[in-house]
């Protein structure tokens, strides 16, 4: 199997919320995405306020609240471009009383967890620099370790100055709920054709392209096999993997329809859903 392209990445996600005002609020006012469009009933929002977009949100009142245990996101990630713009978003949740999850040191990244007004979760990170990853044995060495917030805040000189996220803040990763990492690791890392990079936490498995240290996470940690996925539920509706190399996701194409994975073609791209029933738009 040829190697997923080196520049592929994670583009976009699309969520279904219960109030998209409150939404907004948190993903805009709060977080500092900009709006692109807006409308009574779905938001699109990027770091820029221009198209791609990062952030689709779709209202739907009656949705019924996604299952403790159930598959699904587990947390979707922004990438800032360094410390100074992961403070700058820090420092603006913390005054406005926002509640936090945690706080990392993961080795190759500092992240700061919460959960938006419908329960997903959120990281915001920055990465270090790479030269700083190890390796060993062909795995990029991560851990989750207590995080000095001081180092964060310290790199941030000009406090007072807030025009919403950098504009260079991109999705960097999504992580999974799944039910079976076995076969997390054959649809994203045989089907799709992500790398795998670190295996050394249990019931988890991170793969990336590139030799990123994970465009996609996936665990079992809370998995309830009693709870069932609702596809009409809160949350996580579908997410998008920008694939630049149209033959390469033609490829993806065939190896799903293989495999007898549910998979469907447009001008746009495809559509395909993996094991637990989670749909991926792949554009190229």
């Amino acid at each position: 199997m040829n190697l997923i392209p080196e520049n592929t990445k994670i583009q976009s996600t699309d969520l279904r919320v219960r109030d998209l005002n409150a939404s907004v609020y948190f993903y805009s006012d709060l977080i500092g995405f900009k709006i692109i469009d807006k409308n009574d009933t779905e938001a699109i929002l990027s770091s820029s306020g221009e198209l791609p977009y990062l952030i689709r949100l779709t209202e739907d009142r009656s949705a019924p609240v996604r299952m403790k245990g159930s598959t699904g996101l587990y947390h979707m990630a922004f990438l800032f471009p360094d410390r100074k713009e992961l403070a700058r978003v820090f420092m603006r949740l913390f005054k406005n009383n926002i509640k936090f999850q945690g706080f990392s040191d993961h080795l190759v990244s500092e992240a700061v967890y919460l959960s938006d007004p419908d329960g997903n979760g959120v990281e915001l990170y920055a990465d270090k620099p790479k030269n700083q990853w190890q390796e060993s044995h062909g795995q990029i060495i991560m851990d989750t370790l207590p995080l000095d917030l001081s180092i964060i805040t310290n790199e941030l000189d000009d406090p007072d100055v807030w025009e919403g996220v950098h504009p260079d803040t991109t999705l960097g990763h999504i992580h999974l709920n799944v039910s079976d990492i076995r076969k997390a690791e054959e649809f994203y890392n045989e089907i799709i054709g992500f790398r795998i990079t670190n295996t050394q936490f249990p019931k988890a498995l991170f793969l990336g392209a590139g030799g990123y240290h994970h465009h996609i996470g996936a665990n079992t940690w809370m998995l309830d096999r009693r709870a069932k996925a609702d596809e009409s539920s809160l949350g996580l509706i579908s997410y998008t993997i920008s694939i630049p190399d149209k033959n390469y996701a033609n490829s993806v194409y065939e190896r799903a329809e293989e495999n007898n994975m549910k998979v469907d073609s447009d001008e746009n791209g495809i559509s395909v859903k993996d094991h637990d029933n989670i749909k991926i738009r792949i554009i190229s």
